[in-house]
């Protein structure tokens, strides 16, 4: 009886296609890298949805050639990058390049949202925070600039139902995917009632929008097309999993509230896993978690483990040639760059909003390094970003534990920034409890594969592929001296830094509009 499950995970940097058995060891991994996007003008980030296609099939393609055996595939899912959109007609042809989730263009001087919905903005203090989100919505930008490609589009899709209808015909897409700016009610995990005032702040005919199915159920079965140009068996079931954070927090094991789930990938991110709703920020939701009906309280750094790329192309030429000097990975050097330096980074303290964000911590945010002194070197600057990083997820650890009630006392880190054990045990010393990497370094891969595992009936429920699937790989444990030293920079400066440097973002942000 076929038992294996293969994932199929598009990220940001590459495509992966993962055969894993039902206890959650990965059996073959096939890699293509992609460019995430290229930019015709400043701040615009696009991708021809082909580049996305073509990787998948040759992922999977490579997984034949190890000598995988299909038919002991019991199952497919897919996991993909969160708010990146197509528009497409009614053969699901693309009308235009995909918008990437890093994109930041805009569209300023939409009315605003009016009548009851609009009032009671006004008496929360949240008018600002919508108009935000209305300026970010890449469908009003089509619309507005755009507007024959919006008159034109027979669906208005994620990346993952554009890679669903490319494997089955179907325009279909998991709950657990719908992460963006589109008229989704989180709560009910539905498209938004009529009433909702999110199609107002988003104009759009509903049947623009695909189906949805729920996390562990079928989206279809994988096409003689999709068959022939991937080698995926035809008739497969394609079972609905969830965005590459749900599953990765899946993945990491995190399917109880006490556990908390760190990501270290392009955007940082805390995520804890909750049966009930609540708005840790209040109008930024809880996202659908991989498990259906369960809800992932998320918070997030834009472009967060960004900021270390950044470092390593702008300073760290020298780790990177002495590597392929040595033939060793580049990050074993960065971790001893990071051990030159004590804790604290001899009072060097970032904050690390290189990009701002809705409400955390706001439209108007920049990053910023204070603490400068003679001593200081490029070590303690990369040290710093770690820290600073460390710093703003154990912030959003506790903004969550206060609206939770759950105290929050295990970590799993995920992402290509938990392959740093400097940076594995600095976020031990950090938040003061026990970091612990999952036992592969894939798991929202495994994440996705959890859900195909229930889908296709090989583990009853989501309780049962925890247990079966996720092992603790290695982990940390905080150093109390360590921990005092970070206790009391965060206490007494960093949790201090945002408020007395606000006033002087506003002003920057408003000479930049001047400009």
């Amino acid at each position: 009886m076929p038992e294996n499950l293969l994932a199929i995970d598009n990220g940001t940097q590459s495509v992966r296609a993962l055969l894993f058995d039902p206890k959650g060891t990965l059996l073959a991994k096939q890699r293509v890298p992609i460019v995430p996007y290229y930019s015709t003008a400043p701040g615009l980030a696009e991708q021809k949805p082909e580049v996305f296609w073509n990787a998948v099939c040759e992922a999977c393609q490579g997984l034949w050639k190890q000598g995988v055996d299909k038919s002991g595939i019991a199952g497919v899912a897919l996991t993909t990058q969160r708010s990146t959109v197509l528009n497409v007609d009614e053969q699901g042809n693309p009308l235009r390049p995909a918008i990437h989730w890093l994109d930041q263009r805009r569209t300023e001087g939409l009315p605003p949202v009016s009548g009851f919905w609009g009032a009671a903005f006004k008496v929360a203090g949240a008018t600002e925070t919508v108009a935000y989100l209305q300026a970010e919505a890449e469908a009003n930008w089509i619309r507005t600039h755009e507007p024959e490609i919006w008159k034109s589009t027979y669906k208005y899709l994620l990346l993952s139902g554009y890679l669903t209808f490319m494997l089955t015909g179907r325009f279909v897409d998991s709950v657990g995917c719908q992460v963006g700016y589109i008229p989704f009610d989180y709560k009910s995990q539905k498209w938004a009632a009529k009433s909702d005032w999110k199609w107002q702040a988003i104009p759009m005919d509903p049947a623009l929008l695909p189906d949805l199915i729920p996390q562990g159920q079928s989206l279809g079965e994988i096409s003689e097309k999709a068959g022939q140009e991937t080698g995926i068996p035809k008739g497969l079931p394609l079972i609905a999993a969830a965005a590459d954070k749900a599953c990765e927090v899946l993945g990491a094991g995190a399917l109880e509230p006490n556990v908390a789930c760190l990501s270290y990938g392009t955007t940082a991110t805390i995520n804890t896993t909750h049966e009930k709703y609540i708005e840790v920020i209040p109008l930024i939701p809880p996202y659908p978690a991989a498990e259906p009906g369960e809800y992932n309280f998320e918070i997030q750094i834009y472009r967060g483990y960004w900021m270390v790329n950044w470092f390593k192309q702008e300073f760290g030429q020298r780790e990177e040639q002495m590597a392929a000097e040595l033939g060793v990975e580049p990050e074993s050097l960065f971790d001893d760059l990071v051990k030159t330096v004590p804790p604290g980074s001899q009072g060097l303290v970032l904050q690390p909003y290189w990009s701002p964000g809705l409400r955390n911590p706001g439209p108007e945010a920049r990053g910023a390094i204070i603490g400068f002194g003679d001593v200081h070197t490029r070590a303690h600057i990369y040290r710093a970003i770690l820290e600073g990083l460390a710093y703003a997820l154990r912030e959003g650890k506790e903004r969550t534990e206060k609206r939770s009630g759950v105290p929050i006392t295990e970590l799993r880190v995920a992402g290509g920034g938990s392959q740093s054990a400097a940076a594995m045990q600095l976020t031990a010393d950090v938040f003061g409890i026990p970091a612990s990497k999952p036992h592969i370094y894939e798991a929202s891969g495994l994440g996705a594969a959890m859900d195909a595992a229930v889908g296709a009936g090989i583990h009853p429920d989501f309780a049962s592929a925890v247990k079966e699937m996720t092992h603790l790989g290695e982990t940390y444990s905080p150093d109390e001296s360590a921990h005092a030293v970070y206790e009391e920079l965060y206490n007494d400066i960093y949790l201090k830094m945002y408020a007395k440097l606000q006033p002087f973002y506003k002003k920057m942000r408003l000479i930049n509009q001047k400009g």
